[in-house]
């Protein structure tokens, strides 16, 4: 669909009701699956209570060609040195 930004807007009377394009879009069937997997904010877990349970999380020391950015704290291989002083390695993004 091809849309001209130079034309004319249209005015408040020519804007559809909320009604007249709440009944254009489907209701959703029953059995239908939504995929939410684009607004992960949206996801409730329905009142349960997940404070007893344990996450098993590997954490991994920082390697030998890797070091840690003193600006963005991130993890960056070592090719990403931008520049070094006494506090600490700076990487190139945050030298830019």
């Amino acid at each position: 669909m091809v849309t001209d930004y130079d034309s004319p807007r249209k005015g408040e009377e020519d804007h559809e009701s909320l009604q007249a394009l709440q009944e254009r879009v489907p209701e959703p069937r029953p059995g239908d699956v939504l995929d939410d997997a684009d607004n992960p904010d949206s996801l409730e877990m329905s009142g349960q209570d997940l404070a007893t349970m344990e996450l098993d999380v590997i954490v991994v020391p920082p390697q030998a060609d890797e070091f840690t950015c003193m600006s963005c704290f991130l993890v960056k291989h070592r090719s990403q040195i931008a520049k070094e002083t006494k506090a600490g390695a700076f990487c190139s993004e945050c030298e830019s």
